[in-house]
């Protein structure tokens, strides 16, 4: 015998006229934090090439100046230096800005109709901008060198923190000037990142700048969870659990750790966004990169502000565009760190 059911839409019955039950929630299925890019000081471009120099201080020297002696005379085996061109050092370093654009479009029904979410050009132009933020977020993370447009296939490209970041390089860099290979660690040739070489890291960039400034770790998921462990499991060759004492009336254990304090510096472990990073670009599978930057020294230098620009409706519905135009400072090379792989 017939009955009434739920299942058949195909055919005349009950079910062709059961309502939908749609919530009216919209939910963005993607990580959008851009800890890099929100961090950066915002300074304004002027130019395609943004530059800025650098400079250092001679080392400290022991030795004394005998009596009488005159600027640059000899007396007996020693010699004064004389004058010297203390400006003689320095260099200029500098990045080429990059364009990102983010188009978006919804026809004029799509606009008129109601819909979850809602699906208007309002939304669509919100999402273009977050959309562009990790496109940003993604470039300055990146390893790439800085490219210069040529006007038919390269367009211009900015440096990312991976190849600032090099004790072999970029080539402009004069080696003075050049993130010290005691700043890097490669898990690829030293093995699984400890906690001694975090603190190896922290103490090589603190004999570079002489200051115990705060630093932030820009980890992936799995630099962050092998930072975590530092609390729970000795540095030893045995890998024994440590002992940890909490509150007993408490029925939470944190194992997280957001904030390391060293002896030369305290540093702010915050979470690189997965779709974003090096290694998730890349196509890898081991996460475990990750960026010791110091907020005083790296910034975001902004030739076209992130905006937005609506185009003539030719018929079809309301278009436009997110776009902006920057570039990164790294100010001081030698006052950062990464973890790579």
């Amino acid at each position: 015998m017939a009955f009434s059911n739920t299942f058949d839409t195909t055919n005349p019955g009950s079910a062709v006229s059961n309502r939908e039950d749609l919530t009216d929630v919209l939910t963005i299925l993607a990580p959008e934090e851009t800890p890099v890019l929100s961090s950066a000081s915002k300074k304004k471009s002027g130019a395609t090439f943004t530059e800025w120099t650098v400079d250092a201080l001679s080392a400290p020297s022991t030795a004394g100046v005998r009596e009488g002696a005159d600027v640059g005379q000899t007396i007996g085996n020693d010699a004064d230096p004389g004058f010297i061109d203390k400006f003689s050092g320095r260099a200029r370093l500098g990045n080429y800005v990059q364009k990102f654009r983010r188009a978006f479009q919804v026809s004029d029904l799509q606009d008129a109709v109601e819909s979850v979410g809602p699906a208007k050009i309002a939304q669509a132009e919100a999402k273009a901008i977050r959309e562009l933020k990790r496109d940003v977020e993604a470039t300055l993370l990146g390893t790439q060198d800085r490219s210069v447009e040529d006007g038919v296939n390269t367009p211009y490209g900015l440096r990312g923190l991976g190849d600032w970041i090099d004790s072999a390089g970029p080539a402009d860099v004069t080696a003075g000037f050049r993130t010290p290979a005691s700043s890097i660690y490669d898990i690829s040739t030293s093995g699984a990142f400890s906690e001694a070489a975090l603190n190896d890291l922290i103490s090589s960039i603190y004999r570079e700048t002489g200051s115990s400034n705060n630093l932030m770790l820009v980890a992936d998921t799995g630099l962050r969870r092998t930072i975590a462990d530092f609390a729970r499991i000795s540095a030893g060759a045995t890998e024994n659990i440590r002992s940890v004492n909490y509150d007993g009336n408490r029925a939470e254990i944190k194992l997280s750790v957001e904030l390391y304090q060293s002896d030369h510096g305290i540093v702010s472990i915050v979470n690189m966004n997965p779709d974003t990073a090096p290694a998730t670009i890349a196509g890898g599978t081991d996460y475990n990169d990750g960026y010791l930057i110091n907020p005083e020294y790296y910034g975001v230098h902004e030739l076209i502000p992130m905006g937005s620009t609506r185009l003539p409706n030719e018929g079809g519905g309301e278009r436009g565009f997110c776009d902006c135009t920057l570039t990164l400072g790294v100010y001081h090379p030698q006052a950062h760190g990464k973890i790579t792989q």
